[in-house]
């Protein structure tokens, strides 16, 4: 059976953590139709990248929020990373999150590492996260800026990782150099990379969309062919690996 994993483009709302929410369910709700095993959102997913709003709209890992996300991801089976300000005790400022609801129920928790000059004023760095395992598969995660430091993916690639996947908000201006950092890691690690990318525009930035996925040799298997709301699908077949991008209506 097929290993499958996606990439949620979506178009997120400034600071509107309902609206927000609901999509994130639609999103899940057609991955898990897909059979994903795993599904990333991107740079925070759930209430857009807003630095200026992000003190206010932190959640704390117990978030009652949190609960839908939870019970789809155990009810699907499908472990699902979301991004998210999460406020944490004896910081002034939160950090920027990427919250792991597991299939089994259970939620973990990886943190961006390495932040922009001017996120600094509104974040607080984080230490990173343990990797994740998806079906015989490690998984490591990151976080825009995270993978702009060349020991972030060589570090997950010691670890064991197999799949480095980033979540994160690029626009046209910085699309070839970032997608071209990301495929040199797939080559030089023989690590899969996933880039998940924002499918509209958030916090000012116009975001490109074109989330992608490049296999252990650094070759392009799949793209989503713009922005807009997209699912990415990728699959793990006996022949290696395959690629589908689907327009969402949501």
């Amino acid at each position: 059976m097929a290993s499958v994993m996606v990439a949620a483009q979506c178009v997120v709302r400034a600071g509107d953590l309902e609206a927000n929410l609901a999509m994130h369910i639609r999103f899940m709700q057609h991955a898990a139709e897909q059979g994903a095993r795993l599904l990333v959102f991107p740079e925070l997913s759930l209430t857009g990248y807003e630095p200026t709003l992000a003190r206010g709209l932190a959640q704390g890992p117990d978030s009652g929020l949190f609960d839908p996300l939870r019970s789809m991801a155990r009810e699907a089976e499908m472990t699902t990373v979301v991004g998210v300000p999460l406020r944490v005790p004896g910081l002034d400022t939160p950090q920027i999150a990427a919250c792991v609801f597991k299939g089994d129920g259970s939620l973990g928790v990886y943190t961006k590492q390495h932040l922009h000059a001017q996120e600094e004023v509104f974040f607080y760095p984080g230490a990173g996260g343990e990797l994740l395992c998806i079906d015989d598969r490690t998984v490591a995660l990151s976080v825009c800026a995270d993978f702009s430091r060349a020991e972030h993916p060589a570090q997950a690639a010691e670890r064991g990782a197999q799949i480095y996947a980033s979540s994160v908000l690029i626009g046209e201006g910085g699309y070839a150099h970032d997608s071209a950092l990301l495929q040199g890691y797939a080559q030089r690690h023989g690590m899969a990379v996933l880039m998940v990318n924002h499918g509209g525009p958030t916090g000012g930035w116009a975001a490109v969309g074109r989330s992608a996925f490049w296999d252990e040799q650094g070759r392009c298997v799949a793209a989503t062919a713009g922005t807009g709301n997209r699912l990415l699908v990728i699959s793990r077949q006996a022949d290696g690996w395959h690629g589908r991008d689907i327009v969402l209506a949501c």
